[in-house]
């Protein structure tokens, strides 16, 4: 499986999109904060929406494609499966102990 995703702050006021083969590892790497960089920066720390696919292509070529997009369409594309922004990282099984286990790999 692939995944594309988008994260986001508290506020909602930032996006990231990415993809991975590993969405729960992925998602608890984000939120142990253990790569440098944008999401790190700006908190971004909040699963709001995931796609699956198949092939790793596909779903590089849909995040180049939502990363096109206007910022109002990511909204709207959000809000059709997640309309209160809700972070979506516990019914993919992320829980604090995952999160820990993976931030402690990286120690």
């Amino acid at each position: 499986m692939a995944y594309v995703y988008l994260m986001s702050n508290a506020h909602n006021t930032v996006l990231y999109i990415g993809v991975t083969s590993d969405l729960m590892r992925r998602v608890a790497e984000h939120k142990a904060k253990v790569h440098k960089g944008f999401t790190e920066t700006y908190n971004v720390d909040k699963l709001v929406y995931f796609e699956a696919t198949d092939e790793i292509g596909a779903a590089i070529t849909r995040e180049k494609q939502l990363k096109n997009w206007k910022r109002t369409w990511k909204n709207d594309l959000v809000a059709t499966t997640n309309p209160n922004w809700l972070d979506l990282s516990g019914s993919i099984g992320v829980t604090q102990e995952y999160i820990d286990a993976v931030k402690a790999h990286y120690l």
